[in-house]
């Protein structure tokens, strides 16, 4: 029996991730495809091929494919700035004036993340200076490319990505076909969350899809499909170093050796000559990995907010040897003491593993963390009985 239809069931269970779905890619092609678990825990509808998935995060290759082809077509170039396309989107930042298509792509637009009161929009470094992963440089460039082409991002996409590709399950912004099969979100206890159904497309996380389609784009991107050959190079080519711990680098952060780079909408292992990207939006999470040399991707999504503790091992299982991305991006482990312990109780009763709750010397807030998962399972007298061991009600 393979590691397919035995170990990964067993890792969601561990994980609490309800269902998955993935997609492997050897030499060009789908070789095989997938698909684990339910779409929602209350429910035994199983999960298969064409369950539409939040893409999360693995919106933004798709959105890169747009916008290289875009500058293909000399609509736009990599140096082309995004303030003489749309002035006045970061007003009183004249640092942002220099932010380009390239560094929109490659995350080092100096812009946060997404913005908040404690990040308002604005650059926090010198566009191009380094690497900090950005929400908000994309859905700028989504603008951009918007104001430029006069249509929205879901009518490019279809035209430029998904129709020609084949990606008849795939879209930018909700569609009600999806609603007869499609997976529901589940958060880091297993226990049905709320998801999203967007009504407007964003570049960096709105794609809803499948693990089929998602494979056809992979292979679109493995043979350079719809971009002239440079176009492809320059695509996968590490543009920006990556010299931190975590995806953010607002500030200044302690330099660290990571063998992970970002080219043009892609993270890049340029060691091992691996592209790959990561998705999670809360309770849905999702992972890709491909080489070029090889012809092989791999991508795989879950619909739980855990899934991502379980991908070293899931990944290991398509491609062997040290994974930088993996390490860099550096997931909470599904055996991590608190997550371990947690289903011990699940599976015992809070009082029954207190003992080895008790030996772990967990830190306050894992032991209130355990607590609040026994309150979601609807184990209100456990998890007050925790509360109280842990001096909090």
């Amino acid at each position: 029996m393979s590691f397919w239809d035995a170990g990964l069931p067993q890792l969601m269970n561990e994980a609490l991730v309800p269902g998955a779905s993935l997609a492997i890619i050897r030499g060009g092609r789908i070789a095989e495809v997938v698909s684990c678990g339910v779409r929602h825990s209350r429910s035994p509808l199983s999960v298969d091929e064409n369950t539409v998935f939040d893409a999360a995060s693995l919106s933004k290759p798709i959105f890169a494919q747009v916008v290289l082809q875009l500058v293909d077509q000399g609509q736009l170039t990599l140096d082309t700035l995004l303030v003489d396309q749309l002035a006045g989107y970061i007003a009183n930042d004249p640092r942002a004036s220099s932010i380009s298509v390239a560094h929109a792509l490659s995350h080092s637009s100096g812009l946060p993340n997404w913005r908040s009161l404690e990040h308002p929009l604005r650059t926090y470094f010198s566009p191009g200076e380094r690497f900090s992963y950005s929400g908000e440089g994309f859905l700028y460039l989504q603008r951009v490319v918007e104001a430029v082409t006069g249509e929205p991002l879901e009518g490019l996409a279809q035209k430029l990505v998904f129709e020609p590709l084949g990606m008849t399950r795939s879209s930018f912004v909700w569609e009600r076909r999806f609603e007869a099969n499609r997976a529901y979100g589940h958060d880091v206890f297993g226990t049905p969350a709320l998801g999203n159904k967007p009504g407007e497309a964003n570049a960096a996380w709105s794609l809803q899809t499948c693990a089929v389609d998602y494979a056809r784009f992979l292979i679109g991107a493995l043979e350079g499909t719809r971009l002239r050959p440079a176009t492809t190079q320059l695509a996968l080519a590490p543009r920006i170093q990556v010299k931190h711990r975590g995806i953010e680098s607002l500030g200044l952060s302690e330099v660290a050796t990571t063998g992970v780079a970002w080219g043009l909408g892609w993270g890049l292992e340029p060691g091992a000559g691996t592209f790959f990207h990561w998705g999670a939006n809360g309770p849905f999470t999702a992972f890709t990995i491909g080489s070029l040399q090889d012809r092989s991707a791999f991508v795989i999504f879950t619909n739980g907010a855990s899934g991502l503790s379980i991908m070293p091992e899931i990944v290991a299982h398509f491609s062997s040897g040290e994974r930088p991305s993996l390490v860099w991006l550096d997931f909470i482990p599904h055996e991590a003491p608190a997550r371990r312990l947690f289903r011990a109780a699940l599976a015992r009763g809070a009082e029954a593993a207190w003992p080895e709750i008790e030996s772990a010397a967990l830190q306050r807030d894992e032991l209130i963390w355990i607590a609040r998962g026994l309150n979601a399972r609807g184990r209100e007298r456990e998890s007050l009985w925790l509360r109280e061991r842990a001096g909090t009600k």
